[in-house]
């Protein structure tokens, strides 16, 4: 059997995609994926770190303003256009899954039009251009949220949660601790900013250092690569209050475990992770995605009283308020800590590819 994964941009694409080619490769160990991205995005780096080939597209999204690489968006289109066609001839596959981003597009165009069979993952509750544009092509689309039939077809819809690796969720807090080098009497705050950073949330980090440590709280705080030496720098003179300062942190896993509460972006890989561990979590979307989608994401979890949201704008006047006052607050923790866990779906990987295997039935 053989499947192209199309798709990437970010960690919120790129890590659904993996989870998916996982769980079709445990169910069929013989099965040839091929992942298609776009040149220069980091999925060119993560799918083969995860041990999957991928080729990618010279595509891009337009700009806000005019610029050269505008100019040239017609002539990178075309040519991805014929590109994935050639791709999809070759390679022939049995069926296509698309997670959203700009790659995502021409693959499952080329795919529809030959009449393979074809389904997409949408992970925002406010759904992504690409795949609002393929909803009527393709076969199936599995959602995370509720209410999704305003931006698809609702004989398509299938309510599936977002693929999310289940071992997120299997750390235990004393190897973390000893992991991180973390005393185990004191709180513990973990800040992600999404697999590249968030330059809101290292700024209201940065200034509540001082803070942090009069409160007696530790902190695992991934900064993202472009933010990371500054952040070394302004942690360094809190290295002995175990107040951590790190790039990207690898085991999440041990990361959640460790943390009392966490303070995240509201992407929908990471809104998933935290249902997963049931962490009390404060909430700072992003304003700079289509469509505020990451307000959306965080509402859905604030709706339910599962989480709290502060607003990009008055992070550095709000969030250490309110983090401080969190992590004195135990009762409170345990409240959100059981209202997030009600909303996880540890099933989506197996549900996702049930409907793509049900696909190559018919």
């Amino acid at each position: 059997m053989k499947f192209i994964i199309s798709g990437g941009g970010t960690g919120g694409h790129i890590f659904p995609a993996v989870a998916i080619a996982n769980e079709i490769r445990r169910r069929e160990p013989a099965a040839e994926i091929l992942f298609v991205g776009a040149n220069g995005r980091m999925e060119m780096t993560r799918v083969p770190e995860a041990g999957y080939e991928i080729v990618g597209l010279d595509i891009s999204g337009l700009q806000r303003r005019l610029t050269p690489q505008n100019l040239m968006f017609p002539v990178r289109v075309f040519r991805s256009v014929r590109k994935a066609g050639k791709l999809v001839e070759q390679f022939r596959p049995d069926a296509v899954v698309g997670v959203g981003g700009y790659a995502s597009a021409p693959v499952l165009l080329a795919a529809t039009s030959r009449g393979i069979p074809s389904l997409i993952q949408e992970q925002n509750s406010y759904a992504g251009l690409v795949n609002k544009l393929l909803a009527r092509r393709v076969n199936k689309i599995c959602v995370a949220y509720d209410d999704m039939e305003k931006f698809f077809p609702v004989d398509k819809l299938v309510l599936t949660g977002n693929p999310v690796r289940t071992e997120i969720a299997r750390g235990n807090r004393a190897d973390a601790q000893r992991f991180f080098g973390l005393d185990t009497t004191k709180k513990t705050l973990l800040v992600v900013g999404g697999s590249l950073g968030a330059r809101t949330l290292n700024l209201a980090t940065a200034a509540a250092l001082g803070r942090l440590r009069e409160a007696g709280v530790q902190l695992l705080w991934q900064t993202g690569k472009l933010y990371y030496p500054e952040a070394k720098e302004q942690a360094a003179p809190y290295a002995a209050d175990n107040l951590q300062a790190l790039e990207f942190i690898q085991r999440m896993d041990l990361a959640y475990a460790a943390a009392d509460i966490v303070i995240s972006r509201a992407g929908a890989l990471s809104v998933s992770e935290l249902c997963l561990t049931g962490k009390a979590a404060i909430l700072v979307p992003s304003p700079n995605v289509a469509e505020d989608h990451q307000t959306k994401n965080a509402l859905a979890l604030v709706s339910k009283g599962a989480a709290v949201l502060i607003t990009d704008e008055h992070a550095a006047t709000r969030l250490y308020d309110e983090t401080l006052r969190l992590l004195a607050d135990p009762e409170r923790q345990q409240q959100l800590s059981e209202r997030v866990r009600k909303l996880a779906r540890p099933d989506a990987t197996t549900a996702i590819v049930d409907e793509l295997f049900s696909l190559l039935k018919k």
